[in-house]
């Protein structure tokens, strides 16, 4: 096992936004509160405050979710002691957040459950006084199931089809056998870690009542030795702690307001991540999440037929706040008025996002957390490890585009002088000595000897690259490895993180994965880390 890194702004896959919030670039300074360091996390404990009737509130709830999930409780374990922990003013919480992805989804779910429980780790040792609780927030009541309804292993797409409509988080499991068997024909093929994976997919689908429960279960299985909290925010109580601010909304709309100021500055140099309604809110029932939207006085609950007067809407919050789902905007607001909440740990769509509600978060006097961007890494099988020593590339390497890549490869170990280096040079010369002459017959044939030398240097670059074509043609077996590589490590240009699940690695390295990214992560990071088996 190998573990190395390179600056994430050198792998090319991160947009200028995070490469200028983690270079601490002047540019983006006013978008957030306090940028990760240690001295500036003194200052969020010293800011952030939870009432204790909150946090009572918040620990019930918790204990009572994971009963009703049917997800039990070790009375000795890491996460009861986390719950209870956060009735005390001394603990803090450090969260991430993500939907509720089939059977985790792409692998970095797991990295942003990694960060945070290191980030933790790192807090404790250095402020050993106060206690860091790791969150995981279930985004329960997102409706996108077409973005959460599948994930990947090697070329394999496993999808999971139900015409239920809603919450993704409320969604019953009824329709999973089609999927289970799927899964369980493809571990045929292994034997090492193969049993458990598909107990654990079984388990979690078969014995639970909806994919909330299920997911709870999963996460729980994989980081609750780590005492990772997980929380739905679909909940009566806590959203009754945030009916305040949803009231405001509705009368308001302060946080589209707040949010269009920013997005005009950060416009001026970044791309918009979202943009917010009038009105930020859904109106959440069983079987459908829609948008609230007003018009003359009145509020409809958009493609149905339900309205709203303005008394009514008020006296359905304070009858139902469970009713009203935060968007994008405002779900962020929501997760900091119920957690003693200290950082964010989120990639970089999300972070960009973030950065666009700095006010909003003033206008309703709550502490903005601390954002930090999730670990990201590329993990190399035995198999692509034994190539990439082969064809003897670079970490930088590895992330350029496959003809690029060829063309490096090609120029570094041919036994020729494929990018005529030394003609170039020789020939430069040759035209600063007709130059230097030029100038003292006539200075108005300088620019002449000038363009010459430009064609000639342009003729010698179309040569070069002839040569390295040429050259390439015949590297057939390096060729067929870089591009194995690209193809099983960036899928169709995209970072091995974004497609293939967890369960590609587990089968090689069970529960110790979790281990070998703990041991390897530093968060906050400015790096990618490159683990090879």
């Amino acid at each position: 096992m190998e573990a190395d890194c390179i600056p994430l702004d050198e792998t090319g896959y991160f947009s200028k936004i995070i490469v200028d919030y983690l270079s601490e670039s002047i540019d983006l300074k006013e978008f957030y509160e306090l940028y990760p360091t240690q001295e500036n996390f003194k200052r969020a404990i010293d800011k952030k405050v939870l009432s204790e009737s909150n946090r009572a509130v918040l620990a019930d709830r918790l204990i009572h979710q994971y009963k009703n999930d049917e997800v039990k409780l070790d009375q000795a374990g890491e996460v009861l002691s986390n719950i209870n922990l956060l009735r005390q003013n001394d603990s803090y919480t450090i969260t991430t957040g993500h939907q509720l992805c089939l059977f985790t989804g792409p692998l970095y779910f797991i990295y942003k459950i990694v960060s945070t429980v290191k980030l933790c780790d790192n807090l404790k040792q250095a402020n050993p006084n106060f206690n860091f609780i790791p969150v995981y927030w279930m985004a329960t009541e997102d409706h996108d199931f077409a973005e959460v309804n599948h994930f990947n292993v090697e070329d394999k797409r496993f999808d999971w089809q139900t015409k239920q409509k809603g919450a993704v988080g409320r969604m019953e499991l009824s329709e999973m056998e089609a999927v289970l068997a799927e899964f369980d024909q493809w571990l045929t093929d292994y034997s090492t870690n193969a049993e458990e994976l598909s107990k654990l997919f079984s388990t979690a689908y078969k014995s639970h009542k909806s994919l909330a429960a299920a997911t709870r279960y999963l996460v729980n299985e994989l980081f609750g030795m780590h005492g990772v909290v997980i929380l739905d925010g679909d909940d009566q109580q806590l959203k009754k702690l945030f009916s305040p601010i949803l009231r405001k909304e509705l009368l308001d709309e302060f946080s589209a307001k707040e949010v269009d100021i920013q997005n005009k500055k950060l416009a001026e140099q970044y791309k918009i991540q979202v943009n917010p309604r009038e009105i930020n809110l859904f109106y959440l029932t069983d079987n459908s999440r829609e948008r609230i939207v007003k018009e003359n006085g009145s509020y409809y609950v958009n493609g149905t037929s339900l309205s709203f007067s303005e008394e009514e809407i008020l006296l359905e919050l304070d009858k139902h706040p469970e009713r009203f789902s935060p968007n994008v905007i405002l779900r962020p607001v929501y997760q900091e008025t119920i957690l003693p909440n200290l950082a964010y740990i989120g990639g970089g769509g999300e972070l960009a996002y973030w950065f666009q509600l700095k006010t909003t978060f003033q206008e309703v006097n709550i502490q903005m957390p601390v954002l930090i961007l999730r670990n990201s890494v590329a993990w190399l099988s035995e198999k692509q490890s034994k190539v990439f020593d082969e064809l003897g590339i670079s970490n930088q390497q590895l992330f350029l585009e496959p003809g690029v890549l060829m063309k490096e490869w090609v120029v570094a170990n041919s036994n020729h002088n494929l990018e005529l280096t030394k003609e170039k040079a020789n020939q430069l010369e040759f035209f600063k000595d007709l130059s230097s002459l030029a100038s003292v017959v006539d200075k108005s044939l300088v620019d002449h000897v000038r363009a010459h030398s430009v064609k000639h240097q342009k003729q010698l670059d179309k040569l070069s690259e002839k040569f390295i074509r040429s050259e390439r043609r015949k590297a057939k077996t390096a060729q067929q490895r870089i591009f194995y590589l690209k193809d099983t490590l960036f899928y169709k240009n995209g970072l091995q993180e974004r497609r293939l699940n967890f369960s590609q690695i587990y089968l090689s390295h069970g529960k110790g994965m979790i281990d070998i990214l703990l041991n390897n992560f530093e968060t906050p990071t400015g790096d990618f880390l490159i683990i090879r088996d």
